[in-house]
């Protein structure tokens, strides 16, 4: 990559996106034709935002297209200013679907919900109940109403964010409720990474250290099916869309996996693969219309995919070379030259570090940017934003050297928020609320 005058950052020359997800993608961001002959109708892009709002008042609303183009041009670049600081890692920093909370995970068997639309105040306030090592995820259900947590365990609890309590301590104050994720057979010792909510509610999923997908079946309370999916950790899984039919998976062989939930998996057989991380494989996101999805590798890439691309059969690869443990060591600087044989991606994006700990990728949000972006955590204490088609690197949010490991952005407001692992949650904006971004003085808390 390279940096021109004016700071923006363009991606290698090398860098290649499928023809059909850069035309989508316009769809979405660029003005509608009707916006175009209401401001200037000779001109091409770039259209200034005051002229757009000139023309909404000739022609009405705007429509999405337009509302994504004016707002994605505003990045949340600005701050950080701190949400909450705590003793210990944060692991998750997740937004609600519509905004109005924010869920933070931190490894000392905290939970905070945050009321967003409060200036950010604490809704809730989880003890988790069995913590082992940390807390590995999170998962609001679609009504906002309970929240599911996970760690290095079979059992995932269940709190009831409706209560009027806001100190949450397990079976103290407030009953957590205990899902046994474990099948008949499978040794005890293992821990899930990776858990999400089905659309309707009524399941989880889950990604386990066993190799293996969990589905549980909230209604009949029991664990519906198990499956190995993998040959090594499944370290993400998450649904297609909101159908729920449709499930992705990712774990360290460094393969991407797609499963129909509605054939038979009782034989571990998956609808299809696609190969192309030379590593493991630490997050997946859905762009949500069934067909395209990006992952993060501990390659240093992430890659965005199309299912139809597919195969039956997975391409393993195994990079040549001294063992390397991303744990605790840095990448090779050979393997960065390193290219997967068959690669079935439709784009590679690189500039973050994914070192350490499963940092996640995720994709904007369509109602204000119409997923034109992608943004990562990193090793190296920033998150990193890039364009969808071009692969541009269109921001880089230098919060500090602790490990970002999750990130989040609003559904509607140019917002990010991202929790790292000197135990901040800070936020970013655009343009911001204060005149200076603020970090805060470390506390102590006594145990």
């Amino acid at each position: 990559m390279h940096e021109d005058k004016n700071n923006v950052v363009f991606s290698d020359k090398n860098f290649t996106i499928d023809e059909e997800i850069s035309q989508l993608t316009k769809l979405r961001t660029e003005p509608t034709e009707n916006m175009r002959r209401a401001t200037y109708p000779r001109q091409k892009l770039p259209i200034p935002i005051v002229r757009m709002l000139s023309g909404r008042e000739a022609m009405g609303r705007f429509a999405l297209a337009d509302c994504s183009y004016a707002l994605g041009r505003y990045l949340p670049a600005n701050g950080p200013w701190f949400i909450d600081s705590m003793d210990s890692r944060a692991y998750v920093s997740q937004f609600s679907d519509d905004g109005s909370l924010l869920v933070a995970g931190f490894q000392g068997s905290d939970i905070r919900v945050y009321d967003v639309e409060n200036h950010w105040k604490v809704l809730k306030n989880i003890a988790a109940k069995s913590l082992h090592w940390t807390i590995t995820d999170t998962s609001l259900s679609p009504n906002k109403r309970l929240l599911a947590y996970a760690s290095m365990s079979a059992i995932v609890h269940i709190v009831d964010l409706g209560s009027a309590m806001k100190e949450s301590y397990a079976n103290v104050t407030e009953i957590h409720d205990g899902l046994d994720f474990s099948a008949v057979g499978e040794d005890d010792e293992f821990g899930l990474f990776s858990i999400e909510f089905s659309s309707n509610g009524r399941e989880l999923v889950a990604g386990s250290s066993c190799h293996s997908i969990h589905i549980y079946d909230l209604e009949a309370n029991r664990l519906k099916t198990c499956f190995q999916a993998h040959a090594d950790d499944v370290n993400t899984v998450t649904f297609a869309d909101e159908t729920g039919n449709i499930i992705y998976s990712g774990g360290d062989d460094g393969i991407c996996k797609i499963w129909d939930m509605r054939c038979s998996t009782s034989d571990s057989k998956a609808a299809g693969a696609l190969s192309g991380h030379i590593e493991g494989i630490t997050y997946i996101d859905s762009r949500g219309d069934g067909r395209y999805f990006i992952s993060n590798g501990k390659d240093q890439t992430t890659k965005m995919w199309d299912v139809r691309r597919m195969s039956s059969k997975p391409e393993y690869f195994r990079r040549r070379g001294p063992h390397w443990d991303y744990r605790y060591m840095a990448y090779p600087s050979r393997a960065n030259k390193s290219r997967h044989p068959r690669d079935q991606s439709v784009a590679t994006y690189r500039g973050h570090a994914v070192l350490c700990t499963l940092i996640r990728c995720h994709f904007s949000p369509v109602h204000n940017t119409g997923q034109k972006y992608i943004y990562s955590g990193s090793h190296d204490g920033c998150v990193y934003i890039y364009e969808v088609i071009t692969g541009a690197q269109v921001a880089k949010l230098e919060f500090g050297s602790s490990t970002v490991r999750d990130c989040s952005w609003h559904a509607s407001y140019p917002i990010l928020v991202s929790s790292s692992w000197d135990g901040i949650v800070g936020r970013w904006e655009f343009p911001g609320t204060d005149s200076q971004p603020i970090l805060p003085k470390r506390r102590r808390r006594h145990r």
